[in-house]
């Protein structure tokens, strides 16, 4: 690297700390894509089942993955525990209280070979049990069509799950 680059690197990095002094509630969206990447990123996802076995999934569709069924997950904030990224997960894509297994299930690292920005994540699936009630207004009444943030309980892995997460389909019998 040029002394030019490692100068102009510095002041930038400088700048951004001047502008992000603390990463620990999450980063702005354009620093949060330029370290996706750099770097893998560390996320939590949740495989919450009921009573009868079934899966709960909710339905995603943003510009990165797509429109499809997905498990909640959400990308681990810098000095945040595992613990508190799954409590937080379940509040804002469920509304709802969990409680998680101590430890994961199951361990998915996830590339998507098309894409650099989100494209290489590190997860950390974790078994939880609902402590509070889904909100009913928001279940979906069907597989093929379904709105941002609606749920559904479901007996196996739709074909229109989320293709990065169609590697946890042998969780759904756990």
């Amino acid at each position: 690297m040029s002394l030019d680059t490692h100068s102009a690197l510095n002041d930038a990095v400088t700048r951004i700390n001047e502008l992000v002094p603390d990463s620990r509630s999450g980063l702005p969206n354009e620093l949060f894509y330029l370290t996706s990447r750099l770097t893998p990123l560390i996320n939590v996802d949740l495989m919450i089942a009921n009573e009868h076995g079934q899966t709960l999934l909710t339905w995603r569709a943003d510009q990165f993955y797509g429109p499809g069924w997905h498990v909640p997950g959400g990308i681990i904030r810098f000095k945040e525990e595992a613990a508190q990224r799954i409590h937080k997960v379940a509040a804002s894509e469920l509304g709802v209280e969990v409680e998680a297994d101590a430890s994961p299930v199951a361990f998915f690292e996830i590339m998507n070979p098309d894409r650099d920005i989100r494209g290489h994540f590190i997860s950390l699936v974790y078994r939880c049990r609902l402590l509070s009630a889904l909100n009913p207004a928001q279940q979906a009444s069907n597989l093929d069509s379904a709105e941002a943030g609606q749920w559904i309980w479901v007996d196996q892995m739709p074909l229109n799950m989320i293709r990065q997460q169609k590697r946890f389909e042998h969780l759904f019998r756990l």
